[in-house]
């Protein structure tokens, strides 16, 4: 079985006491620390030294796995920091999204000949660099994601896999899962309502209230004997009041939870 996870973005609007206070209170195994520099800086990497600390001792004391970070950016600098950052702090994965944009071949070149290089980083830390189809940029499908995949052999890399972006591409996230299963290495799960655009409101993105086959996603997982991180990944409740985002957690874990024991047999 694999660790359940939420991603602290979630608890944007809150400082990471409080995110992991809520997110053990909902059950999670872990939590991936969200340092996308704007929006949620739950590891500061500009300060992670003298946090590395506290953060340690949070995860102790909250009894959480710290299972990855998302850094979203293909931002040079910041990643080798991040790498030496959760290679000290015993991080395994970093999560980036691959930018550029969709349809360009040149973009797509450059993307994946930098992940190339910065995987090869990474694997000197001992950590992963895992990319995931992102709508709009340059891998955004399932073909983008697999010509990645042929293209980078570095042990630093992998697959981060989000079924509501491949859902709003225009694919089956679960026949998705399939072909890329083999160099997943951390799964960002939430449910998704429309085809195009954002993935809506924070609620309809909470596991279960919309429309993506999560059981069978799940099952692909439980079926490949996957047992690398599942973090919940929920974006804009950056100003909601502290017992919606604990809802929302609470509720995914749940319905993940029961996904998990109906495909498993248990």
């Amino acid at each position: 079985m694999f660790p359940l996870g939420a991603n602290s973005v979630l608890f944007g609007g809150f400082d990471l006491d409080t995110a992991m206070k809520h997110i053990a209170a909902s059950g999670y195994d872990g939590i991936e620390l969200s340092a996308i520099k704007g929006m949620c800086e739950h590891l500061n990497l500009d300060t992670w030294r003298e946090d590395a600390p506290r953060i340690k001792d949070l995860a102790v004391q909250y009894s959480l796995q710290l299972l990855a970070i998302e850094e979203a950016a293909l931002d040079e600098a910041r990643l080798l920091t991040a790498f030496e950052a959760c290679a000290s702090i015993g991080i395994p994965v970093i999560n980036i999204g691959p930018g550029g944009k969709a349809g360009n071949d040149d973009d797509l070149k450059a993307s994946i000949a930098k992940m190339s290089q910065l995987a090869d980083r990474a694997a000197e830390h001992g950590v992963v660099l895992c990319v995931k189809a992102h709508v709009g940029a340059a891998i955004h499908d399932t073909p983008t994601t697999l010509r990645a995949m042929a293209e980078i052999n570095s042990p630093g890399f992998g697959i981060d896999m989000d079924p509501s972006h491949i859902y709003r591409a225009g694919e089956d996230p679960v026949q998705a899962l399939r072909a890329v299963i083999g160099r997943v290495r951390h799964v960002h799960i939430r449910d998704c309502v429309p085809r195009e655009g954002g993935p809506g409101a924070p609620e309809i993105q909470a596991c279960g209230r919309g429309n993506i086959d999560l059981f069978g996603y799940v099952k692909v997982l439980l079926d490949a004997k996957y047992a690398g991180p599942v973090d919940l990944e929920i974006i804009g409740a950056g100003d909601y009041e502290l017992a919606r985002c604990a809802i929302i957690a609470a509720e995914s874990r749940g319905y993940l939870n029961a996904c998990a024991k109906l495909a498993s047999g248990s």
